[in-house]
């Protein structure tokens, strides 16, 4: 591993590598990482912005939407200045603009059953911050096939959720905690129900301190357990998920073998951003 440093670098990430957990070795890990964060949206746009922040070497932001001035109020990789352009440009923009030493790959697409899988294997780590179900699982799925780390946050009105999910080291997966979309127009979308800004950038923040530790391999990882936050109630409270040995993704007898079932897959509104 690379452990020089110029000296702009040293300067950047003095207050990590004085962290005895983290120190030059951590930092070259961050450098030599490579995260995809599906979703420049609430959860993405600060997750985006602290990895670059942090140092992390290679990141990657898929979205396929456009800057719309309804997501100013929590979106805030995004400004009123680049309303009508796509997110994943302005996401990029903006991450680069904190941090022009790592690189940012905007990637201006939809995840789809036939990218979703060389998307994803460019990484070695993927966010999902998206806003439906369709495409939820569609990650979950390929990040099980691929045999990649999934860190996934969601947020609803004045709620968020997060968790880890290493199906490929004996973990449960997204299936273990959802064994299936839910019917369409039984979970409302954020521009139904609403969503505290501020809410979203907490979890957002969350997803981005999970991704660093699994990184640097420090801490105590979210794998295995889902973390519920109550914004209202100022209270955090964890689950602890166990691998379901019927699970249709990870199970012994698991059915989901590639992403065929996803290319007729409805979108359906998540609790999301």
């Amino acid at each position: 591993m690379d452990l020089d440093f110029t000296e702009d670098e040293i300067q950047r990430y003095s207050r990590h590598i004085l962290l005895a957990e983290v120190g030059g070795t951590g930092q070259a890990k961050l450098r030599a990482a490579r995260v995809l964060v599906v979703g420049a949206g609430g959860l993405g746009s600060p997750l985006a912005l602290y990895l670059a922040a942090a140092g992390v070497g290679t990141i990657g932001i898929v979205d396929h939407d456009h800057v719309d001035l309804s997501n100013l109020q929590r979106q805030i990789a995004h400004t009123t200045a680049r309303l009508g352009m796509g997110k994943a440009a302005s996401a990029a923009e903006a991450a680069q603009a904190i941090n022009p030493l790592v690189r940012i790959e905007p990637h201006a697409t939809r995840l789809t059953a036939d990218n979703a899988l060389d998307l994803i294997g460019r990484y070695d780590l993927v966010c999902d911050g998206t806003d439906n179900f369709a495409t939820r699982f569609l990650i979950a799925d390929a990040c099980a096939l691929a045999r990649r780390t999934l860190v996934s946050a969601a947020v609803l009105r004045f709620e968020g959720q997060l968790s880890v999910f290493k199906p490929h080291l004996g973990g449960p997966c997204y299936r273990c905690l959802f064994p299936a979309p839910p019917p369409p127009g039984t979970v409302p979308s954020c521009s139904e129900a609403g969503v505290l800004g501020a809410v979203t950038g907490v979890m957002g923040t969350l997803q981005a301190t999970e991704t660093l530790k699994e990184i640097l391999g420090i801490g105590e990882s979210l794998a295995g357990r889902l973390l519920i936050w109550d914004a209202l109630a100022s209270s955090f409270r964890t689950v602890r998920l166990r691998p379901d040995p019927h699970c249709a993704l990870c199970g012994p007898a698991r059915t989901i073998t590639d992403l065929s079932a996803h290319r007729d897959a409805a979108e359906a509104p998540a609790c999301a951003v």
